[in-house]
Formats: C-alpha cells, sequence, structure tokens
C-alpha cells in the first residue's frame, strides 16, 4: 500500500516522501530579481522541516514577464552564484529543490514589467491590470529561448528539476485558454494550435537540460472561469506533454479572476473543503502515465494519506501550510497528525509586499502575545 512518507523518485531525483512544498511568491529577491541570503535560507528551513520536494518561487524569464516585487529572476547569466546559493541551501538539509519558470504575460502591469504588458491577444479580460500587446511570431520565439535559458541556469546551478508555470493565468496558461487567446495563426483557434507555445517551450527545455533531467508542469485542470480552459482542453495538454516525456504534472485551477475558485481559496476549515483540485487531478491522473501532483487548500494528514493510499494521485503540494509550519512534514513523519494550523487568511502574503518576505502573520501575533521571538 502507497503512504505519504514512501521515498519515490522522479526520473533519479531522489525524494523522501510524496510531500511537495508548491510554488508561492516569496517577496525576498533584490529588485532585479537577484536571489537574496534570505531566500537561501528560507528554502534550506523548508528543507530541514523535512518537505519531500521545494518548489521553488515563480521565477521569471525575462524581465517583462515579472509581476510582484521581491520575485525571483532566472533571466541573468550573473545571478548563476546567487541560484547555486539557493540549491546548496538545500542539498546541506538533504533537500531536493525545482526550480518554476514563469512569464506572466499580460497579468502585470507596465509600472512593474517596464514596458506595456505582452499576452497572446490584446483583450481586455478581467485577469489582465491593463491592455497587452499582443506577442507577435518572433516574439514568441525569443519567449521560448528565454524560457530555455532560465532551465539551463538552474540547471547549471544546481537545482534538480525544473517546473514550466502553465496555470494561473500567467502567459502559458493564456495561449491555453481561448478567453485570452483571440489568435488566428497557428497559435489559436484548435486546443492543439493553442497548446503549440507550451509544447515549443518543453522541448526547448528539453533540448538543453536534456533527457535524464527532470522536467515538470504546473497545468490549470481548469481556468474555473466562462470561456477559459475548461477540462476536456487540460486533458488534450496533459497528453501532450505525457507523450513528450513529461516527467510530472502538478493539477491546479483557477485564475485571478475566477471568483471564489481562485488558486487560493480562504476559510478552508473543513475537511470537506480540502483537495479542491482533487476531481481535476484524478481525470488527469486516468489519462496520463506520468506523476501526478495535486495542489490546492490541502491541511490534514488524513486527507493527504488517503490521496495518495487510494491512488488518486502520486504526490501531494501544500504552499500556505509550510508558511506557518515549514517543519510540519517533519511533525506528521514523527507521528504528531494534527491537522496543519494555517488557517487559509492569506495574510501571509502582505509582508511580502511591505516588508521584505512573507510569514504567517497569525503565528508571529500568537508568538508576540506569549512572548516569544520569531
Amino acid at each position: 500500500m502507497r503512504k505519504l512518507f514512501d521515498e519515490t523518485s522522479i526520473k533519479g531525483m531522489l525524494l523522501n516522501n510524496r510531500l511537495v512544498r508548491s510554488a508561492t511568491w516569496e517577496g525576498m529577491c533584490a529588485p532585479d530579481g537577484r536571489p537574496t541570503q534570505k531566500l537561501a535560507a528560507y528554502y534550506g528551513t523548508l528543507a530541514r522541516g523535512g518537505v519531500g520536494l521545494i518548489i521553488s518561487g515563480y521565477a521569471y524569464v525575462r524581465p517583462d514577464g515579472k509581476q510582484l516585487p521581491g520575485q525571483l529572476g532566472v533571466h541573468d547569466d550573473a545571478f548563476a552564484e546567487e541560484l547555486a546559493a539557493l540549491a546548496g541551501a538545500v542539498h546541506r538539509e538533504s533537500g531536493r529543490i525545482c526550480l518554476q519558470l514563469v512569464h506572466a504575460g499580460g497579468q502585470t502591469m507596465a509600472k512593474v514589467a517596464g514596458r506595456q504588458p505582452v499576452a497572446p491577444s490584446a483583450v481586455a479580460v478581467d485577469q489582465y491590470p491593463e491592455m497587452p500587446a499582443e506577442l507577435s511570431t518572433d516574439d514568441i520565439a525569443a519567449l521560448v529561448t528565454c524560457f530555455a535559458d532560465g532551465a539551463r541556469r538552474a540547471k547549471g546551478a544546481g537545482c534538480d528539476a525544473v517546473q514550466l508555470h502553465a496555470a494561473h493565468g500567467y502567459l502559458i496558461n493564456q495561449f491555453l485558454s481561448p478567453l485570452t487567446n483571440r489568435r488566428e495563426d497557428a497559435y489559436g483557434g484548435s486546443i492543439e494550435n493553442r497548446c503549440r507555445f507550451l509544447m515549443q517551450v518543453y522541448r526547448a527545455i528539453r533540448c538543453v537540460v536534456g533527457k535524464d533531467f527532470p522536467v515538470l508542469v504546473k497545468l490549470n485542470g481548469s481556468d474555473n472561469l466562462p470561456g477559459g480552459l475548461d477540462l476536456d482542453d487540460a486533458l488534450v495538454a496533459a497528453r501532450l506533454l505525457d507523450e513528450e516525456g513529461v516527467d510530472a504534472i502538478e493539477v491546479t485551477g483557477g485564475t485571478p479572476a475566477s471568483g471564489n475558485q481562485t488558486p487560493v481559496r480562504q476559510g478552508i476549515d473543513k475537511r470537506e473543503q480540502e483537495a479542491y483540485n482533487l476531481p481535476l487531478a484524478y481525470r488527469m491522473k486516468n489519462a496520463v502515465s506520468c506523476p501526478i501532483m495535486v495542489v490546492g487548500g490541502l491541511r490534514s494528514f488524513e486527507v493527504a494519506e488517503g490521496i495518495i493510499r487510494r491512488e488518486e494521485a502520486d504526490y501531494v503540494s501544500f504552499a500556505r501550510p509550510f508558511i506557518r509550519e515549514p517543519h510540519l512534514a517533519l511533525r506528521w513523519r514523527e507521528g504528531n497528525e494534527v491537522h496543519a494550523r494555517c488557517i487559509s487568511c492569506n495574510g501571509c502574503f502582505k509582508p511580502g509586499l511591505k516588508e521584505g518576505g512573507i510569514y504567517c502573520v497569525v503565528d508571529k501575533i500568537e508568538r508576540e502575545s506569549r512572548g516569544v521571538s520569531l
């Protein structure tokens, strides 16, 4: 019987358990995207806490793909030493790190990107802060190269894997979605055409990193948005990736415009509210042969272990619970299977904007009330 703390491997990347720290923005990098010692220490703490795989915060592959202050960048060879420090901090604690690659596309603003945002089509939709410019075919080709260069830098820095962010309304997802992709050329129309950019990026990365280096993809099972990517089309994308040899797919859902079905939902305080993307992940697992990770609202050991035991997914991913409890995996492994302390308030992101790094504000308040320093 499969269990949460099984040792596994993904294309030779040995993992101590089936727990994954899913990517989240940390807000701990320099203005130009250069990683800091603060971020390296943060990843070291996560690795020491026993999580099987750490997926980094989303790292932009070109400056105009940046979305938030303090966001990680992987667009410059000059960051090699600092990127290596991130990997080293994780490896010293016997952990594994996967660098996530992203371009925000239309989901950023000119004041952050340094230019008018770019997207598959120049359309006004709720998830875009302002009107983007439509990408030319030449710029699409240039972006493919930028993703490949980011993967090259990640591998060269000693990271154990890379993950393409093809979800949550960012650029690759914008190509997949008929709501944001209104193109009439080879990149628009049918789902196969809308997958073209994703597949070109994947193939370019595979050419750079080789067949033995793990390449993962984070994919929306649904945009949870009228007119957006739906499950049937997402399954087509998953099968295309599987046929090309992708090493794992992390299944998620939603965009910032998805109402109460966004990627980061609040108020998860009942078990029936947990694992809200599991129906999408289970459908995808039955459609592909590669390992499936599921993220979204997981909070309790029993739910996570049940998913693994019933083979509904191969790995379970968390983000916010590890912000409050970086040693959650170790706690569960040692037999303390109490529900994660995260209350899904999303307050952890505010310090990233105002104080140069995310942390659990509820935990800080509780500690200060007891006279305990962070």
